[in-house]
């Protein structure tokens, strides 16, 4: 790739597909890529204390829902992270992380060099100023699409897809200086969700995302937050842009998505799980929002 001549290699990683009891599945080694590495792994629960990297890290959380604590120098949080959750670093930062259960993820290492050279081109001033802002388990669904189409090239073991996968790529770095950055407009969602990221808005998301498979009522999530159900319906529309329920429908509707994709579940149990009322249910839905039935989506993802 043009962004760097040197092959990206495992060792200029935090080394965590490395830790012992991890199974790695699929690594970007045979392709030679420049600009990124990328591999699939199981990890198993461990906590570890990590040096700086120079370049940006993305996990994308596979499966779950899943407890994990990171600490950055003397900040510490901890959070469920649900399936399609993101946790980055950027490159730099010492940390430290605890891994609470098994979990199925994407790694993703972007060049340093590459954020700066997609910097210049959409954003004004000195791209070497430009710093990507920590994430903590929040979703962001282009990115999320954009990580599994990486995921399936390694899968799919063709190197014919060097190309795409650098299209792939310069569109991640776009994403993240644009909503994920110290550039990102401040009038967009991803900026105003973590400006409240430790707030009110930040405790009902986690509770809607830790109870997915439960029925959840409008007055249920609010008291997560410590709001009344009104004054909640409002500040959650305004910040994240559109209506709890709605939110909480597609929240389910993508843990569906990732459930047939990722498992030989039946349709039946996936709606249940998802917290869909019935089978029924979870298919009217689900065409509403992907435009197609379960089945038909299950069979395509499966080629």
């Amino acid at each position: 790739m043009a962004a760097q001549a040197r092959q990206f290699t495992v060792d200029e990683t935090h080394g965590i597909l490395l830790r012992p009891g991890n199974a790695i599945q699929a690594t970007s080694d045979r392709y030679g890529w420049s600009s990124l590495y990328a591999s699939v792994q199981r990890e198993v629960p461990y906590e570890a204390a990590f040096t700086a990297v120079d370049d940006h890290l993305l996990i994308l959380h596979l499966d779950g829902p899943v407890d994990v604590h990171r600490r950055l120098g003397d900040r510490e949080a901890s959070r469920v992270i649900p399936p399609g959750g993101l946790f980055t670093m950027p490159g730099g930062m010492d940390f430290s992380v605890r891994l609470g259960g098994p979990l199925q993820t994407l790694h993703l290492y972007l060049r340093r060099t590459l954020i700066e050279e997609v910097a210049a081109d959409i954003v004004p001033g000195d791209p070497a100023q430009v710093a990507l802002v920590p994430i903590f388990g929040d979703g962001d669904r282009l990115v999320e699409r954009l990580m599994l189409e990486i995921r399936d090239v390694l899968e799919n073991c063709d190197p014919a897809e060097t190309a795409y996968v650098d299209y792939l790529v310069r569109a991640i770095a776009a994403r993240l200086v644009r909503e994920h950055s110290t550039r990102s407009p401040p009038q967009n969602t991803a900026y105003m969700r973590a400006r409240v990221g430790r707030g009110q808005l930040a405790k009902a998301i986690d509770y809607m995302e830790a109870h997915l498979e439960e029925p959840l009522e409008l007055a249920t999530i609010a008291g997560a937050a410590g709001l009344s159900p009104s004054h909640f319906a409002r500040q959650f529309r305004t910040a994240v842009g559109v209506a709890p329920h709605q939110y909480l429908m597609q929240l389910r509707t993508e843990r569906a998505k990732r459930l047939l994709s990722e498992t030989t579940q039946p349709v039946v149990d996936i709606a249940f799980a998802c917290g869909f009322a019935n089978q029924e249910h979870l298919t009217r839905l689900f065409k509403r929002f992907c435009g197609v039935t379960p089945a038909a989506y299950r069979k395509a993802r499966r080629g």
